[in-house]
């Protein structure tokens, strides 16, 4: 039986990762407009794992690892950090903050789906109307600029932003099964250190580096909290909240994150409210809200239980 004051604190940090990863979306778009986004990354998670081990350092953690475990922190480092930020970033490019947090919420969707592919779990008609509800309302985020219905659900970097949120269920999965037994400080760090490495060749090739003088202070700010809060703090508060909760209860808050972009987009982006993609988005989460009623109890009583 786990505490109750253990689960107030994960859920604290749940809660903090959702915020900054809430404001990453506006953060990360600021800055796209000097940056390519590989070379976004690549400072993302060299400035992250610097500050990562420097934290580690400072608490004088070992940063030693058994070799059993190096491939799950490659496999969780392309995943989480490299594939998961390089579909945000690209995606970013073309869609809104303010889209891409609301279609992050449609993550729990993918995690039913791949339960019943690879789990076994019975597709019964209260999932099956929670997933078309939220599909309805993936539809309307992603129509609400176009005059014709359909010409928005080709647009890339909505696809793009959709194959995240299947990353990242994949992804949350994987980190409450693998069970690494090291603090989650120390996976944090060097997830960063692989996806920094994996990234470091697109800078040396697109010349990323030339644009860094032409960064304003404003986005220099908005770099260095990608970098410390979103890549460094966020991923290690998340991991320290999947130490205790399931990764089901966990995935609950991200009903939050839109909420968190979308008041963000608007103050620091100025991006214009459109009522039907807020409306869309509220779909989404009353969808995925249905499919997961039934979902959380399955998931805390079979694969995801420590």
């Amino acid at each position: 039986m786990i505490p109750f004051r253990a689960k107030l604190t994960a859920s604290i940090y749940a809660l903090l990762s959702i915020s900054f990863w809430g404001v990453s979306f506006v953060s990360a778009k600021a800055v796209l407009g000097k940056l390519d986004p590989y070379s976004l990354l690549v400072l993302r998670f060299g400035i992250g794992a610097l500050f990562l081990l420097l934290i580690l350092l400072l608490n004088r953690y070992t940063l030693r690892i058994s070799i059993r475990y190096i491939p799950h922190l490659i496999v969780l480092g392309i995943l989480g950090v490299f594939i998961h930020q390089v579909l945000q970033a690209t995606a970013l490019l073309t869609i809104d903050a303010s889209s891409a947090g609301w279609l992050i919420s449609f993550s729990p969707i993918f995690t039913v789906i791949l339960s019943v592919l690879f789990l076994h779990e019975k597709m019964d008609v209260k999932k099956a109307v929670g997933m078309v509800v939220a599909i309805t309302g993936v539809f309307l985020v992603t129509t609400t600029r176009s005059g014709h219905s359909f010409e928005f659900a080709l647009n890339i970097g909505f696809i793009l932003m959709i194959l995240s949120t299947l990353n990242w269920a994949v992804y949350s999965i994987l980190l409450k099964r693998l069970q690494i037994p090291y603090p989650a400080l120390l996976v944090t760090f060097y997830m960063s250190l692989i996806g920094f490495m994996l990234t470091l060749p697109f800078i040396i090739r697109n010349k990323g580096w030339e644009s860094l003088p032409l960064l304003t202070q404003t986005e220099w700010t908005h770099l260095l909290f990608l970098a410390i809060f979103v890549s460094g703090i966020g991923y290690w508060y998340w991991g320290k909240a999947l130490e205790v909760l399931d990764a089901s209860r966990v995935s609950m808050f991200i009903y939050l994150e839109p909420l968190v972009t979308l008041i963000a987009a608007i103050f620091l982006l100025h991006e214009k409210f459109i009522l039907i993609s807020a409306i869309g988005g509220i779909i989404i989460i009353i969808g995925v809200a249905i499919v997961n009623g039934g979902l959380a109890r399955l998931l805390a009583n079979t694969i995801l239980k420590k």
